[in-house]
């Protein structure tokens, strides 16, 4: 890997895994719709302007169903999650659990494509997995909300469930003009809700600072530069920040917020990263679809 390559991969790991601290720090005063609302409003007003220039937003009119369910999938339905989920638990839990989504993804592909086979290696890494799972929720967060906890493995579904509309349906087309849509109709979808579910308490210095960074820095910037890592060392090798991207979020949580890391939260995580490791182990060499960034997609988000 070039040296742009490995700065582009380490500014990628982070980030992707700051979200989960700023989510903690905005919810406390806005609510979550709102949240959503801000940070997909800003974001889309940041790359829409680019991928218009681009050419790249009127190819994805005929594609327009797809886009909308890809635009459901993996921002408007899990980010709003995110954001109710960490009003009730730490977001260094939230950031553990999520790394359950290449479980969640090869689970999905054994099922839905017919190539798949589950080799010893992969049914070994679900076992480790979900056995990790079980620990990270079982172990050592007494008193946590299970509903919050079903919301976030909610989310990891659906993080699992975007890639593959993106590569079924969407991966001839430009992926930024792909998520610069789908930013800025899941903005449009979010200002009736949040006019109906409210906007929340007026938000402290903290929290408007993190709903910036958030939008301009982990949303919009962030995709331009996970964009130039793909080219820069291809999609699978890019999709390693999947499994580190937790740990640098339970260490912010941890660090910056004083947040509890249980012995449990540490073995499951060591677990489903283990697990996630070889149940991502291809038995055959694939051919990834040019212009599909996103396989499993990232995990802050």
């Amino acid at each position: 890997m070039t040296a742009r390559g490995w700065i582009l991969f380490a500014a990628m790991c982070v980030i992707w895994g700051v979200p989960y601290l700023l989510i903690k720090v905005a919810v406390e005063d806005v609510s979550p719709s709102m949240l959503v609302l801000a940070r997909t409003g800003i974001a889309a007003l940041l790359l829409l302007p680019i991928a218009a220039v681009r050419d790249e937003l009127r190819v994805l009119l005929p594609h327009w169903r797809p886009v909308l369910a890809f635009a459901a999938i993996e921002i408007a339905l899990p980010w709003v999650l995110l954001g109710s989920a960490e009003t009730r638990i730490s977001s260094s839990l939230t950031a553990l659990l999520i790394a359950a989504v290449p479980l969640v993804g090869t689970g999905i592909a054994l099922v839905t494509v017919p190539r798949e086979r589950l080799t010893l290696d992969r049914g070994l890494g679900l076992a480790l997995g979900m056995v990790g799972v079980a620990s990270i929720v079982g172990l050592g967060i007494e008193g946590a909300s299970m509903v919050a906890i079903l919301q976030v493995l909610t989310v990891a579904v659906c993080y699992a469930v975007g890639p593959v509309i993106l590569q079924r349906w969407l991966s001839h087309l430009p992926p930024l003009g792909v998520i610069a849509a789908s930013l800025g109709v899941s903005a449009l979808v979010y200002v009736p809700i949040t006019a109906i579910a409210g906007a929340g308490s007026a938000p402290s210095a903290d929290a408007l600072a993190s709903i910036v960074v958030l939008a301009v820095v982990c949303t919009a910037i962030a995709f331009l530069v996970f964009f130039a890592l793909i080219a820069e060392i291809g999609p699978v090798r890019a999709t390693v920040i999947t499994y580190v991207n937790p740990a640098v979020a339970a260490i912010l949580g941890v660090v910056v917020l004083g947040e509890d890391f249980t012995v449990g939260m540490g073995v499951g995580f060591v677990l489903v990263l283990a697990g996630s490791v070889l149940a991502t182990r291809p038995g055959r060499v694939r051919e990834i679809p040019r212009g599909a960034p996103l396989e499993p997609a990232p995990t802050d988000r």
